[in-house]
């Protein structure tokens, strides 16, 4: 029997996916700061590793080709794919190595149940591996619903994820926790299921992903979203989380090791004042460095802090997300990484 493993995101990377923001879709006015944050994004990210930038049509490939931060960087893909949105993280592939052989999967994605259109969405990864980019990998087609902002893997057969996201059945249906459960362990090789079902941020339309509230830093350590402001609507319920956090034990019966993140102040949308799910959770680990979005925020500093505490030997690197935020994502949910190849 195959032994199959979801890498964590601090294994080596052979590249990272992002989507250049399209014409046609969400941002409105915000499009142009959209494109300037996932350009800035994309540069910083070549100074460690090749980044693969998915553009929809010929409009996107043109405005890639006339933006300052991009021209001639090296080294940057640009790979015509059909999309709707640009959260790579939710539509991209899911790459997992079956006895160290490295496989793609591809599973339907919905439009966070159902909420936006998602055709093309839901195709682009078969249309990203079929441009060769990826490499000659096997790409493998599962008809669950799964997004990656869903899941979080220690490297080490250990998931954190919601119930609110995974079993509220506005994605999978038939979907109890047994049968989840299983489906995580045939896709994914997941040995442990780690539920969590308080914390939320408001603004956030993905029913509770679990990329916005706590991640995996290591095997055995969990940086989370705290708050310590208990005005602030958030309070009880992340508290409450840190709580399950606290109460979690891996296959070996030991507690993680918990690190909280600070929450930044509120970031409301500028056209009609909703609040937005701005954080820090939403890190991207790369080779040699982590991105952390910024907010133009005393705690933009407090969260470098503790994330170069965590990364001693990876350059931290900030990315103002203040653009990304509008339309309710961050980095994280803007990228997708590509584990390299391991060694024959």
């Amino acid at each position: 029997m195959k032994e199959r493993v979801l890498p964590a995101e601090w294994a080596a990377q052979q590249a990272t996916v992002l989507v250049w923001p399209r014409s046609g879709g969400d941002w409105g006015n915000g499009l142009d700061a959209a494109r300037d944050a996932i350009a800035e994004f994309a540069a910083v990210l070549c100074d460690y590793q090749p980044v693969i930038l998915a553009a929809a049509d010929a409009e996107c490939r043109a405005s890639i080709a006339a933006h300052r931060l991009l021209a001639d960087l090296a080294p940057l893909s640009v790979v015509d794919v059909a999309n709707d949105d640009i959260w790579a993280r939710d539509t991209g592939p899911i790459t997992v190595f079956d006895d160290g052989a490295r496989r793609f999967l591809d599973f339907r994605f919905d439009g966070w149940g159902g909420q936006f259109e998602a055709s093309r969405d839901d195709a682009f990864t078969a249309a990203l591996h079929a441009t060769g980019v990826l490499g000659d990998c096997p790409i493998e087609r599962h008809e669950i619903t799964l997004e990656g902002g869903s899941i979080e893997s220690n490297g080490a057969g250990a998931v954190l994820t919601t119930e609110r996201c995974l079993l509220q059945g506005r994605r999978n249906a038939d979907f109890d926790r047994e049968r989840a459960i299983a489906a995580l362990a045939d896709a994914l090789g997941v040995e442990t299921v780690h539920w969590l079902t308080q914390g939320d941020l408001i603004g956030d339309d993905t029913d509770g992903h679990i990329d916005t509230l706590a991640r995996f830093v290591a095997a055995d350590t969990i940086a989370y979203q705290g708050c310590r402001d208990p005005q602030d609507a958030h309070h009880d319920a992340l508290a409450a989380m840190a709580k399950e956090l606290d109460a979690l034990r891996d296959a070996r019966g030991r507690p993680y090791r918990l690190v909280e993140l600070p929450l930044p102040s509120p970031v409301h949308d500028p056209e009609d004042g909703h609040r937005l799910p701005a954080g820090y959770a939403n890190f991207l680990i790369a080779n040699g460095c982590v991105v952390i979005p910024a907010f133009d925020d005393p705690a933009d500093d407090d969260a470098h802090e503790i994330i170069a505490g965590l990364f001693p030997d990876r350059d931290i690197r900030r990315v103002d997300s203040r653009a990304l935020i509008r339309q309710h994502g961050g980095l994280h949910c803007a990228a997708m990484q590509i584990p390299a190849e391991l060694p024959r």
